[in-house]
């Protein structure tokens, strides 16, 4: 991918896929690093195929027999001298603590550093397409932090969806707003 912020596209879009209702977003970024943890409290994965997962020839798709999506952001940490690493905890043995949690560190001074590309339109796509979840984004800098937590939009709003052109509207600008406020 052109941009980490399409793997985080794709990899949240697997949280939605395990039933997620809670999908958070966290970028730790320095001079030097950057870390990206995708946590969700979807229904986990299965020990068997969680030590299969980073394989591209694993997948839960029926339509295809390949699955992608982890296996290249793997590759996009690794090229950097960065890793990645998943940890998961499976519905049915674990009722009341499921879930799935994603790092990938990047070395951004390395020549193969996949850019973090459009992360407002990542953010604002996941949004529209999955009002329902709540999405807590976080991007921590140096300069400063972006955020957003969408249970906090929908206190505010009340009854208005979050997927209205309007809202939808309103959290890109938002988010570009903090991102010029901390000259990013």
């Amino acid at each position: 991918m052109k941009e980490l912020s399409l793997n985080i596209l794709d990899i949240a879009q697997n949280s939605v896929k395990a039933g997620a209702d809670t999908i958070r977003i966290t970028l730790n970024e320095n001079d030097d690093m950057l870390t990206i943890e995708i946590t969700d409290n979807g229904c986990g994965m299965k020990k068997d195929f969680l030590e299969s997962v980073t394989n591209p020839f694993t997948t839960t798709r029926t339509t295809r027999k390949v699955g992608l999506g982890i296996p290249l952001f793997m590759l996009a940490a690794r090229q950097t001298g960065g890793e990645l690493n998943i940890s998961s905890r499976y519905k049915e043995d674990f009722p009341d603590s499921h879930g799935t949690e994603i790092s990938a560190s990047f070395y951004k001074n390395h020549l193969d550093f996949t850019p973090l590309g459009d992360i407002v339109s990542t953010m604002t796509v996941l949004i529209q397409g999955q009002p329902a979840i709540r999405w807590i984004f976080e991007h921590n800098t140096d300069k400063g932090a972006v955020t957003l937590d969408t249970d906090e939009l929908k206190e505010v709003l009340g009854d208005i969806p979050l997927d209205t052109f309007e809202v939808i509207t309103w959290i890109g600008g938002y988010l570009k707003e903090q991102y010029s406020e901390i000259g990013y």
